[in-house]
């Protein structure tokens, strides 16, 4: 097996462009994205996005799959990191040689993952923030954390994402649950008891943000949200960006950077502080 400094991964680097490195960087963090999703974020025309994405598979960075779509036809491709993605991903950051049996596994658990479409609700929610700083210079998403990157720096919630987002000079900390309809609501609620435990111990104040399914289903959540943490809930149909968060006992929707949020104090579960007690973003 070669290793990460052999010729057959570094003859692959003139290849490898800037635009490239990141879309390797969001897989590696974030596991899977669909065609349109990678389009939204590092394309102007989806045309060019299909074929770079082709010439990306055919160097083995990328590896793809997809599904029947139901009534005919296919769903859209869902893209991963190929075997060099992955080495090319451990060599950056100093991980393990990865063989290619442990890839080729990786890729058969993902797609056949039955969490996959709440994965993919959890990105897109990401993708929709991010895209949206396309067309508007004042807003920026300072951090974009995953499941598994939110649960280790953290440490004591098991948050579906978490993200810092900005709008001038304003900064809102989030907790990103995102509802797929699959468990019932008194389980989602429960879950606001770890987030209080945190604030407790001098972690992050964030709002928990509750993206659900339908209207439907936000209307029985709002009977069962207090104030103890702070909340707000929107639909997958809505742009998170905009005006559309509803906050618990509130008649009118406002966008993020209107909900409360505090960053904390420098403790060992909270993130935000270096050792200096500096915040990082």
């Amino acid at each position: 097996m070669p290793t990460p400094r052999s010729p057959g991964l570094l003859s692959l680097y003139p290849h490898i462009t800037a635009r490239d490195r990141t879309l390797l960087h969001l897989l590696d963090d974030h596991q899977v994205l669909t065609t349109d999703q990678i389009h939204r974020l590092l394309f102007r025309a989806r045309r060019t996005c299909q074929i770079r994405l082709g010439e990306l598979a055919n160097l083995g960075l990328l590896d793809r799959f997809r599904f029947a779509r139901t009534g005919g036809g296919s769903q859209p491709w869902h893209w991963t990191l190929g075997h060099q993605g992955h080495r090319f991903q451990a060599a950056a950051h100093r991980r393990p040689e990865p063989t290619l049996r442990a890839t080729r596994q990786a890729v058969h658990r993902l797609s056949a993952n039955p969490h996959l479409t709440h994965l993919l609700t959890v990105n897109e929610f990401f993708v929709r923030l991010t895209t949206h700083t396309h067309h508007h210079p004042e807003t920026h998403l300072d951090r974009w954390w995953s499941e598994a990157l939110t649960t280790r720096q953290f440490r004591t919630i098991t948050a579906d994402g978490h993200g810092l987002w900005r709008v001038n000079d304003t900064t809102v900390g989030f907790f990103l649950e995102a509802d797929t309809g699959t468990e019932p609501l008194t389980r989602v609620i429960t879950k606001l008891d770890r987030y209080a435990q945190l604030t407790r111990r001098g972690g992050p104040r964030y709002p928990v943000l509750f993206w659900l399914g339908s209207e439907r289903r936000e209307e029985h959540l709002h009977r069962h949200l207090t104030d103890e943490v702070p909340c707000a809930t929107a639909t997958h149909t809505t742009d998170p960006a905009a005006a559309v968060w509803l906050p618990p006992g509130a008649t009118a929707r406002i966008p993020l950077t209107m909900l409360p949020s505090d960053h904390g104090h420098p403790v060992a579960d909270n993130p935000n502080f270096d050792d200096d007690g500096l915040f990082v973003v």
